[in-house]
């Protein structure tokens, strides 16, 4: 054990970049410049052969520490001259090398550790000054054009208006050009790169992980998207065809501390970034989600294998998220009480939390992570996400999207993985918050052990939606309703309604049912025609297949059959048609379980009553629809029913934005839910403020309960 002096004297932690495999030179040095940018310090490069290797150390030059020569004895001098108290510079003992092996760079850490504070703000080095190539020829021309350099300068800063340069730097760049040097070092990790400054002439290098045959999803730690050095990963599977579509690695305990870091330091800048210039951001974000919406609508059919209409809406719905994100200034107001005592005022402001991160399940690719971290980072909390190991490809687009709207660096991360990592994330005492939507399952283990590191956490887990079909209910709308709410999306939706009760018989409903699941075309999401995908996996569709069969062996009637299906030209794929069993019981397991398949339960009681009573006992039961024409059968089942969500005439649906998501027994684990007020809520805390001035003035009060005595 340290005790706590010797743990105050060491310098807080920088972690060294992440090592990895790179394309070429140019690439590896721009990630180890990048990453040092998001820990505080800047790399320089020590040694180089630009064929072989490159040596990287840390450019901060490390701590001036007080030196004194030591006295000379044996000179013979009487009087020993005093020295004079010195500083000298120890060098930063931070190295990282760089080597070229079979074509590839490949990047390791050598002394990982620094012997210095790192920088709070990284425009306080002096290469933070410097211009690069581009901007050089652009003083060469305008020397030559006959300005001045404080024009020159003006308007260089016309296009780039974060450069930090002045009138000295134009001069020194003068002079080397006057020597014929116009190559000065390009120092693309201290600032972006402006749209201005591109070089068209020169092919843009696609990172390493892009390279890979499949691509190898990245992480996105401290603003960069980096190839995580895991050698373990999981394939991403079209469900329909069975091919590879990319590679999910495990991210490694230093990569996922590396994301942590990188959020925790990105936090103080961000929270203190304005609620306006945090709004500016959303307003772009959501622009850039508009403009590549058939590219995320795309990945998520080829990942997930929902039809393309069903991908769309799924974005279009978590492109609300962010549209109500835009206007979360008024949401976050305090409250002001006035004068409470003599001369105090009282007065609550939300602040936010810190780090908090989400982890996502497959159902809602793009949904589900707009759901996590549009929300926390507006609040102005910094963010690491997890998304599903299942379909990750929308999550990365997505942060691409919001990276390239101006989110700085580190304030949204992504990691990968599974157990590991979600044990992780509730450990790390630097996460104050989780999100979770996924299996109940898991969601009960996160919360507990979350809980029992003293997080906030909220999950959002399996469900088992009802339907309650009146007599008088409208036969069409009805069906509709059904067909769509049971079998869209191949079930796999959380809202989906997977058991209807027919109150006083089945029979006149059930030939209609299976006329319309008939017509219901079964296909891969991205044929045209597609109205139900295959499901996302084939253990999905075993498991599945399983429940089915159970069901039968246990008195169900199957009246309508989708295992056996067959599409052409996707013969391997993980394909259910639509599938309706009729005479269930509510002590078989199929009414028990969430299916997450296209499977529709049904059954009949004699009354409204029996039926409110099956939807009440029912343990996983978050939501309830009741078709029918009569309000007063409406508002009895409104009344009655013990669900988080109700629809009358309507199936269950996700509410929009500025409402909540709520939900009840285990399908919701947490005290605080998600999206609307609430969600602001979960996102900060409160902070209660009471001030008195004196103003030099003598007041005296009275002591009246409350008050205060003579001040």
């Amino acid at each position: 054990m340290m005790d706590g002096d010797n743990c105050l004297d060491e310098p807080p932690q920088m972690l060294p970049p992440p090592p990895g495999t790179f394309v070429d030179r140019e690439e590896l040095i721009q990630h180890a410049g990048d990453f040092a940018v998001t820990q505080g310090y800047v790399v320089t490069i020590k040694q180089s052969k630009k064929d072989k290797f490159v040596i990287l150390g840390c450019d901060r030059g490390g701590v001036y520490r007080n030196r004194r020569k030591p006295a000379d004895d044996s000179s013979g001098e009487q009087h020993n001259r005093k020295r004079k108290t010195a500083s000298r510079l120890t060098n930063c003992p931070f190295e990282a090398i760089g080597k070229k092996d079979d074509g590839l760079w490949i990047l390791t850490i050598k002394n990982g550790t620094h012997n210095h504070e790192p920088l709070k703000d990284i425009s306080e080095h002096p290469s933070a000054r410097r211009f690069n190539e581009t901007e050089v020829l652009l003083i060469k021309e305008m020397t030559e054009a006959g300005l001045k350099p404080r024009q020159i300068l003006k308007r260089l800063r016309q296009s780039n208006p974060e450069l930090m340069s002045t009138p000295k730097h134009v001069y020194n760049v003068k002079a080397k050009i006057r020597q014929g040097n116009v190559t000065v070092k390009n120092f693309k990790s201290l600032r972006a790169q402006t749209s201005a400054m591109i070089n068209n002439d020169h092919a843009v290098t696609e990172p390493s992980w892009r390279q890979r045959n499949p691509p190898r999803v990245p992480n996105l730690i401290g603003g960069r998207f980096v190839d995580s050095q895991s050698f373990s990963s999981i394939d991403v599977i079209n469900p329909a065809t069975q091919l590879v579509v990319s590679q999910v690695p495990f991210t490694t305990n230093e990569e996922f501390r590396a994301a942590v870091f990188a959020a925790k330091r990105a936090f103080p800048l961000w929270r203190s970034t304005s609620i306006a210039s945090r709004r500016r951001i959303m307003f772009k974000f959501q622009e850039l989600i508009r403009r590549d919406i058939d590219k995320l609508a795309m990945t998520i059919t080829i990942e997930h294998g929902k039809p393309l209409k069903d991908a769309y809406d799924d974005v279009w719905r978590g492109l609300e998220v962010v549209e109500h994100t835009c206007g979360l200034a008024s949401t976050q107001i305090g409250e002001f009480a006035p004068n409470v005592s003599k001369g105090i005022d009282s007065y609550s402001i939300r602040e936010p939390l810190g780090v908090c991160a989400g982890i996502c399940s497959s159902e809602f690719p793009a949904m589900i992570p707009l759901w996590m971290f549009a929300f926390a980072v507006t609040c102005g909390n910094t963010f690491v996400l997890k998304p599903s190991e299942k379909d990750p490809g929308a999550s990365v687009i997505l942060a691409e999207l919001a990276m390239e709207a101006g989110l700085p660096n580190g304030v949204l991360n992504i990691v990968h993985g599974t157990n590991d990592i979600l044990n992780s994330i509730c450990d790390h005492e630097d996460i104050k918050a989780i999100t979770f939507s996924g299996p109940e399952a898991a969601g009960a283990y996160i919360y507990t052990r979350a809980s029992a590191s003293r997080k906030r956490a909220q999950c959002n887990t399996g469900v088992k939606n009802h339907a309650v079909v009146m007599p008088d209910a409208n036969v069409d709308a009805t069906l509709n309703a059904l067909v769509a709410a049971g079998f869209g999306a191949a079930g796999q939706k959380c809202m989906a309604l997977s058991m209807a009760i027919f109150v006083g018989g089945l029979s006149r409903w059930e030939s209609k049912l299976v006329e319309s699941a008939k017509t219901i075309k079964v296909n891969s999401g991205k044929e045209p025609n597609a109205e139900l995908g295959p499901v996302i996996s084939k253990q999905m569709r075993e498991r599945i297949c399983k429940s089915i069969q159970a069901s039968v062996e246990c008195g169900a009637r199957l009246v309508f059959d989708g295992r056996d299906i067959v599409v052409p030209g996707y013969e391997q794929g993980n394909f259910i048609g639509p599938t309706i069993l009729c005479d269930v019981r509510v002590d078989m397991d199929c009414c028990k379980d969430e299916s997450f398949g296209p499977v529709l339960l049904c059954m009949q009681v004699e009354c409204l009553e029996e039926a409110i009573n099956i939807i009440n006992r029912n343990q996983n039961c978050s939501g309830a629809s009741i078709f029918t024409s009569s309000s007063l059968t409406a508002r009895k089942f409104q009344a009655e029913v013990e669900v988080g969500q109700v629809g009358i005439n309507v199936p269950v649906s996700d509410p929009l934005p500025v409402a909540s998501f709520t939900g009840c027994r285990p399908s919701f684990v947490g005290d605080i839910g998600f999206e609307g007020k609430v969600g602001i809520h979960f996102y900060t805390q409160m902070k209660r403020v009471t001030q008195k001035w004196n103003d030099n003035v003598n007041v005296v009060e009275s002591t009246e309960e409350g008050s205060f005595l003579t001040v």
